[in-house]
This record gives structure tokens, sequence and C-alpha cells, in this order.
């Protein structure tokens, strides 16, 4: 009997070790920051020269550099503000994508600066000149964007409008804001192929891209999550969000977004009850829709903006 049950909780502990192993690895390789900005996906290499036409725009355009918590380096946040000499009293705060950085944003940023508008890039934590070790997937970066709109209420007054927008990573994080107090200055929000929640979208990278099992992988990470960043994966939420939210909002998404799927975009539209407007970029993959045609996709941003701008 009891080497019946040695040969069954040998490979059993196997096992048990291996899915950890598994799960911190998988872990350090999602979560932990790296200094470099990994290299585009293959279908839009071909995007490669006008992207870096805009990155030459964002390094010769005048601008400042703002902080939050600049002298505690643990902590320090860094952002680009651009400044725009048409100053009809209005700002678009932009967030990057997962592993990103506020250069990467140029595209947008010089969209937005064209529309009138001044423009604040943020790095959030764990990415370009911000500090932090672990990316957290906008849970966290959510409430750092709040000290960034007291920001430039405090240098730009008052009447200031402002918008809220985000393009993957960065959708969701302007997601998850949508859903906290936020003060009257801010009118509207544009979230591109954001997700309904990190649960949700780890679940589904496992599936699709690793051929990986959710158990016990998932609950693993969140658990190693839950120890390194303070909460479990569940909790970041899109969706639960979005059901809080009272500003006007916008969501694009790619229809051939194999990365965060189009399904996401239906459930983030769905959640709130704020009003809302659904734009589905049919032939366009993840974070593809502005390069897909950037002339169509100024026109449907202006538009939006037309009625609270």
């Amino acid at each position: 009997m009891k080497k019946r049950l040695l040969a069954l909780t040998l490979p059993l502990a196997a096992v048990s070790a291996g899915a950890v192993y598994m799960s911190n690895r998988l872990f350090n390789f999602a979560f932990k920051r790296v200094n470099y900005v990994p290299e585009t996906s293959a279908d839009k290499q071909k995007y490669a020269d006008d992207y870096y036409a805009y990155v030459d725009w964002y390094r010769q355009i005048p601008h400042d550099t703002w902080y939050l918590n600049e002298n505690d380096p643990e902590n320090k946040l860094v952002a680009s503000y651009i400044p725009n000499p048409a100053g009809q009293g209005k700002t678009v705060i932009i967030s990057h994508g997962y592993k990103g950085n506020r250069e990467t944003m140029a595209n947008y940023a010089k969209m937005f600066y064209e529309l009138g508008f001044n423009v604040l890039l943020p790095d959030d934590r764990a990415h370009g000149d911000s500090a932090g070790k672990y990316i957290n997937f906008g849970w966290l970066d959510r409430l750092d964007y709040i000290h960034w709109i007291e920001q430039i209420i405090g240098k730009n007054g008052d009447d200031e409008k402002i918008l809220l927008f985000g393009v993957s990573m960065g959708g969701a994080t302007v997601e998850m804001l949508s859903g906290e107090k936020l003060p009257a200055q801010v009118k509207a929000i544009i979230a591109d192929c954001g997700y309904a929640s990190i649960r949700e979208e780890l679940v589904y990278l496992l599936h699709n891209q690793y051929h990986l099992p959710e158990y016990p992988i998932e609950p693993l990470v969140s658990t190693i999550n839950k120890q390194r960043l303070g909460y479990y994966l569940n909790d970041v939420s899109s969706t639960e969000q979005l059901k809080k939210n009272r500003r006007p909002i916008l969501f694009i998404h790619g229809g051939k977004d194999t990365y965060v799927p189009v399904k996401m975009a239906y459930e983030n539209y769905e959640s709130t009850k704020a009003p809302k407007q659904l734009w589905i970029v049919k032939n366009a993959s993840h974070a593809e829709s502005f390069w897909y045609n950037p002339a169509n996709y100024k026109r449907r941003v202006s538009e939006f903006l037309g009625t609270y701008f």
C-alpha cells in the first residue's frame, strides 16, 4: 500500500513543481519590466517608415518633461507634455501599450496636436523612463493618471477640457480609469483595442498562443501577482470599471485582432451605460486601426469629439 501511494505521490509532486516553475517563468516573461521596446508584429512592419516619421516629429517638437514623485527614485513617473500654440483649452492624455513608452504613441500625439489639443504622454510604471519592476496592466496605472489629470488642471486652469485616450493596454487603462471619481474637466474617453479583463486576456493567450491550460497556470500566476503587486488578476477588469463610467466613450477595435479578440470590445461596450459608440475596423489587426487608414481614423475620432469638444 505504501509503495502504491509513493508511486502516485511522486508524479503528482513532479507535475505540481512543473506547474509552479512554468507559472513563475510566465509571470516573469509577461509582468517583469524590460528596458527596450520589443519589435512590432510582422503584419505592422510595413508601416515602419511612417512610424519613424512620427517619432522624428515627436523628437523635434518642443515639449516639457513632467514628473510624479520626482524626488522618489523608486516611484518616479515621467511624462512628456506638448503644449499647443493654438491654445484651444483642451488636453489629451495618451496611454501607451504593453511594453511600449510615450514615444511609441507619437502618431496619435501628432493626430491630436493637429486637432488642436495639448498632449500629455506618460510612461507607465515599469515602462520607459518611469520607475517600477513589474507591469501592472493598467490597474495601478489608472490611479497615477488621476494625478496626471490633476497636474494638467493645476497648470492649465479649471476650464481645461480633458480627453482620455489609450491603445491596447492603454485602452484598458483608460477604461479602468473611467470607473474612478474623475474631475469634471474630463469630458470623454477613447479606448482602442482594450481588453475586458487581464484574467480573460491571459487565459485567451494561454490557449491560443502557448497551448497551455487555464488550470493550474492562471491561479498560480494570479497568486504570484498578489504577492508581488498586491492584487489578484481577477481584480483587473475593464468591464467592471466601465459599469461605473459616466463619460461619453468611443470604443475602437480591429475586426481581425487575434491578440485582444474583438469579442472583448463588445463586452466593454455592453458594460457601460454612458453615451457610447463602437467602431470595428473590419480588416485591422491588433492596434492597427490607425495605421490601416490614418485619415479615416482621424476623421472618425474628430466626429466623436465634435459633440464634446
